[in-house]
């Protein structure tokens, strides 16, 4: 692994204001920040919060991530999902409303291999509006012939920014390489992928800090593809498989300090928060700073529809409400659901864009 950190990632001049609002001791009262970020989450989003469901291709995977319910020394039952169960999983998904979908699976095997995804990826096109992966790392080609089969964004955390703590939790496959992950994002942004999505595994270690480099991480992004839909998800550790104990607690305070500051630093990012969060958080953020979120979500292959295997899940869902009481819920609060994701102008270029001329 190299020890050499990108420039990028190194501290900044510029960030003073972001590390004090994520600091409890400072000046930044949680109820300063939730109203800031409130009027410019009603601002630049209006009062709407997009919505999606994941869908899990597959539970193969050759890595020992210590922390995750599918590492290969797992007892879980491994299985994928083929052509034909895949159609029936999107269907049924389309019957709960759900028209914008995020395929997973574990890192790349020879069940679930790069030619598998690209099939599934166009499957899925066939069905729903938007299709986004959170998958294994690829080349910049692997990349384009995704775009290419109607993939329009990545999901891909780099779990924790501390690179000793991630060298102890990847304990073995091809998930350690740490620089070969945190360069994933630019790749895909280069291989033609409108939108990239960035987070860390709230819990592995300092959250704090991780968030700086999250911050770091996603100005980059910003400034090298300016054109590019970005993302930033606050995922805390669930209860697995395999009953990792996190070494860092996150409180539900700590966690929306650390979303408003984000919200306030990067106001056009979009915001996501997954139904690993209680519904009593989900509802508290709706409107104050989180701008997309998931429902009716399941963590097991076939789960929608075979809900009775959902125990063998990647992780223990929170907020297992429906799409209808969780709409209801949004309506509410006078937050209108949306399940369309309109297209985004950014037709990804092949290689990093000059910045835009100054006004």
């Amino acid at each position: 692994m190299n020890a050499t950190l990108p420039e990028w990632l190194n501290p900044s001049p510029d960030e003073t204001r972001f590390r004090e609002m994520l600091s409890p001791e400072s000046s930044w009262t949680l109820e300063r920040l939730a109203a800031e970020s409130r009027a410019i989450t009603l601002r630049r989003f209006g009062r709407t919060m997009t919505l999606y469901a994941p869908l899990y291709l597959s539970n193969h995977c050759p890595s020992g991530c210590a922390y995750c319910g599918f590492a290969s020394d797992r007892t879980t039952p491994r299985s994928r999902l083929e052509q034909d169960e895949l159609h029936t999983e999107l269907a049924a998904m389309k019957n709960l409303g759900i028209s914008d979908v995020l395929l997973l699976t574990g890192e790349r095997t020879r069940n679930a291999d790069f030619d598998y995804l690209r099939r599934s990826v166009e499957t899925a096109a066939s069905h729903m509006q938007r299709v986004s992966i959170e998958a294994f790392p690829m080349s910049t080609e692997e990349y384009r012939e995704l775009a290419r089969a109607g993939c329009t964004g990545i999901t891909i955390y780099q779990e924790t920014y501390d690179r000793e703590q991630y060298a102890r939790l990847h304990r073995w496959g091809p998930k350690k390489d740490y620089a070969e992950r945190l360069d994933t994002p630019s790749r895909a942004l280069e291989g033609g992928i409108k939108t990239a999505g960035l987070g860390v595994l709230l819990g592995l270690a300092d959250p704090q800090q991780d968030a700086l480099m999250l911050y770091r991480h996603i100005r980059h992004l910003g400034r090298t593809w300016w054109r590019a839909g970005l993302s930033i998800s606050f995922p805390r550790i669930r209860p697995q498989t395999g009953g990792y104990q996190p070494p860092f607690s996150v409180s539900d305070h700590q966690l929306a300090r650390m979303i408003f500051a984000f919200r306030i630093a990067l106001p056009d990012v979009e915001l996501v928060l997954s139904t690993r969060e209680s519904p009593a958080f989900r509802d508290g953020m709706a409107g104050l700073g989180i701008t997309r979120m998931s429902i009716a979500s399941r963590t097991t292959v076939g789960g929608y529809t075979e809900p009775e295997n959902n125990k063998n899940g990647q992780f223990h869902i929170h907020d297992d409400r429906s799409t209808e009481k969780f709409c209801k819920a949004l309506k509410a609060k006078q937050i209108e659901p949306v399940f369309k994701n309109w297209e985004h102008a950014y037709n990804g270029p092949s290689s990093p864009e000059p910045a835009p001329p100054a006004t």
